[in-house]
């Protein structure tokens, strides 16, 4: 059992590739465990957090919370540059008003998750990143209804307060304090072995996110299929505005390359709940959209940083 956990983690992105497309298989061949899967989505990505604020210490959070120039990077990437990348592309979205929320909803929300592995792999400082995604999220939480206003007018009231705040309560609150109990509290041993289960839990949850969402494509494949480039223009823009932002904060190498993944990976699987309670279908497909084209655009990025920033 120990090689074959090294051996998925040594391998972890064929692993997640391989997810990704078992769901998809999965979601096109059994539609009708669609909506099923939808009420697994939030306790496996609960789950997944969990073992994720399980890898730093309390005092590591606190050491990292700390780093002023960092958590500054950070948080003027994500939430100045990032609206402006957005705005200039949103121009040339299609004429749909679902679209337009699913790609808003996605690409203003900084990933809290996955985004610390892929950093890792790339050398990128996984703990320092890891240790801001509490304030990442509470960030996000508080100016994406600021955001969607300024981008759609004060018209459509888009996202209530109540999903946002379950939201934080169930993957990121309970999460984060049963992370820190059960460091205070159980064996080391313990801890290290449920931190053993952050690839297949990954995998899970990408597993159940396509295999849940690929039902819904029917008629809208033509609408989704049209998002694809914003995407991966999304990407590309971010690779080097990232690396200007650690420039000009004067990060070292590790902490530019977190930086520049940080700016560039988005809250898909956290902003997914939000996505399927608006009405209809579109925005929730969209948003799951952007997950299959960040994975693969982070396997580019595992090989691509680490030259942009030598």
């Amino acid at each position: 059992m120990p090689g074959f956990v090294a051996g998925m983690e040594r391998h972890q992105v064929a692993v997640y590739l391989g997810a990704l497309a078992a769901g998809g298989l999965a979601g096109w061949t059994a539609p009708g465990a669609g909506p099923v899967l939808e009420h697994v989505i939030n306790p496996v990505l609960a789950a997944l957090l969990y073992v994720t604020f399980l890898q730093v210490p309390v005092a590591e959070l606190g050491r990292s919370l700390r780093a002023g120039r960092f958590l500054g990077a950070a948080l003027v990437l994500n939430f100045v540059v990032v609206p402006l990348v957005v705005a200039a592309l949103f121009a040339f979205l299609p004429d749909d008003q679902a679209v337009k929320v699913g790609v808003l909803l996605v690409l203003l929300t900084p990933c809290v998750d996955y985004v610390i592995v892929f950093s890792g792999l790339a050398g990128g400082d996984s703990r320092r990143l890891l240790a801001a995604t509490p304030l990442l999220l509470l960030a996000q939480m508080v100016l994406l209804p600021a955001y969607l206003w300024l981008f759609l007018g004060s018209g459509l009231a888009v996202v209530e307060p109540g999903p946002f705040v379950e939201a934080f309560v169930v993957l990121i609150a309970i999460p984060l304090a049963l992370a820190w109990l059960t460091q205070t509290f159980a064996a080391e041993r313990f801890a290290g072995a449920v931190g053993t289960t952050m690839v297949p839990l990954m995998a899970a949850t990408l597993f159940t996110v396509v295999a849940s969402q690929v039902p819904k494509l029917g008629g809208d494949l033509a609408q989704v299929v049209r998002v694809v480039p914003f995407y991966v223009a999304f990407l590309v823009i971010m690779a080097f505005a990232g690396l200007v932002v650690a420039r000009m904060w004067g990060l070292d190498v590790a902490s530019s390359r977190a930086i520049v993944f940080t700016g560039a990976t988005r809250n898909s699987l956290v902003v997914l709940p939000l996505a399927l309670a608006l009405p209809g279908d579109v925005a929730a497909v969209v948003v799951v959209t952007q997950t299959l084209v960040e994975v693969v655009g982070m396997v580019i990025y595992v090989r691509v940083v680490p030259r942009l920033v030598p």
